[in-house]
């Protein structure tokens, strides 16, 4: 199992799908998680997590303006599914979860129990709140299956996915504004994790996110060696 964390734009989500092709892994990646789970979602609808309810609509507004939604939705969402793939014995390239202390702290032991602590990689994709931002802006998926799009010279003008056609979209959460609130979340929220993996025995490597999509993944090979 290998879990990928990094700030907005450090292209984990790219390096997961990589990885997952490259080793015969499944991809898991939160936000398509998420975007399933709020798809088509009502005004009044709720998950009940541990005695709590959960509005969606409120769920997706938090996220639309760069918050992280409630860490025990998405435990509960992502257990499931990890529990559905370990049962068929899927190993798993993980992308941007857990993102909070409160998500590794309830996820951490499931992982351990289901995959062995030793066979848990992470992979910490370091970028610069200037690059973050500057790659985010940019970023586009297509809107039917949600393909992430390079920004290049060569795709700058593209206005179809060429993978299946459908038509390019900006997500709402990547805006200059937006991405600024997630870079503070993930400083305040999600990097506390790294201490805390580390007093549970995982190993961590770091790997400079601010080159080509190659050189990345290469040095993302290398460091799970």
């Amino acid at each position: 199992m290998i879990i990928l964390l990094g700030p907005p734009g450090s292209g984990k989500g790219t390096q997961a799908e990589l990885l997952a092709e490259k080793l015969n892994l499944y991809y898991l990646e939160t936000s398509r998680i998420i975007d399933a789970n709020l798809k088509n979602i009502k005004k009044d609808d709720f998950i009940i997590v541990k005695g709590k309810k959960y509005f969606l609509i409120e769920e997706k507004k938090m996220r639309e303006r760069g918050k992280l939604m409630s860490p025990p939705l998405i435990v509960f969402w992502i257990k499931n599914k990890i529990k559905e793939l370990a049962k068929v014995g899927k190993g798993l390239s993980i992308a941007g979860s857990p993102r909070t202390l409160y998500e590794g702290k309830e996820v951490t032991p499931f992982l351990k129990k289901l995959y062995k602590a030793s066979n848990i990689k992470i992979i910490l994709i370091t970028l610069s709140p200037e690059q973050s931002i500057w790659r985010g802006t940019r970023r586009r998926i297509c809107k039917l299956m949600r393909h992430p799009i390079l920004y290049t010279q060569e795709t700058a003008k593209l206005r179809k996915c060429p993978l299946d056609g459908s038509r390019l979209i900006i997500r709402k959460d990547d805006t200059r504004e937006v991405i600024k609130v997630r870079l503070k979340e993930y400083q305040e929220r999600t990097l506390p994790l790294i201490d805390y993996f580390k007093k549970h025995g995982l190993q961590i490597k770091e790997v400079n996110g601010e080159q080509s999509v190659e050189a990345v993944f290469q040095d993302i090979l290398k460091a799970l060696k």
